[in-house]
């Protein structure tokens, strides 16, 4: 199965974004027949994946656990949809919104990180997937994050998408 990771990250004194080399939009071709037939629901997902974090992180030295935003939430959530929708896989929109504006319009100031991927079925692939990145790595273990939203969308061929999004407050 065909996979994706890009992360994005946000300076907290100067809150310009930085985006990883796989920064372009890639189309994602549909998967094969009778894959995906279990699905796990979103909400499932998004929770495993907020737990999952924090374990990765406690285990890592940050001893500050995130709490759930509904703001980041919703700007994950959004996220997630846009790629499910389009198929397009890219922390910046076609219109050229990014996950800070995203962030800023779901009314959260301070965003920190986003990190996508979309082809994991389970939330335990998709973290290990993150944790094996140096780049996705540094986003969930950033020991000055406080907040994360998270979104898992299905595309209608049953392709997940997953954001997670951090912030500094």
């Amino acid at each position: 199965m065909v996979r994706g990771l890009v992360l994005l990250v946000a300076g907290p004194a100067i809150g310009l974004a930085v985006a990883a080399p796989a920064q372009a939009q890639v189309p994602v071709p549909p998967l094969p027949p009778g894959v995906g037939a279990t699905v796990v629901a979103p909400r499932t997902l998004m929770s495993q994946v907020v737990t999952m974090t924090n374990q990765q992180r406690y285990a890592n030295g940050c001893r500050r656990l995130l709490t759930v935003d509904q703001e980041l939430t919703v700007a994950s959530v959004r996220q997630s949809v846009y790629m499910a929708r389009t198929g397009l896989f890219s922390h910046v929109w076609r219109d050229g919104t990014t996950f800070v504006r995203r962030s800023h319009l779901a009314g959260y100031a301070q965003p920190s990180g986003e990190n996508i991927a979309w082809g994991y079925r389970t939330a335990t692939e998709v973290i290990e997937a993150w944790m094996a990145s140096p780049r996705h790595r540094a986003n969930m273990l950033n020991c000055g994050a406080k907040s994360i939203g998270t979104g898992v969308v299905y595309a209608a061929n049953g392709v997940p998408y997953y954001t997670q999004v951090f912030g500094w407050d």
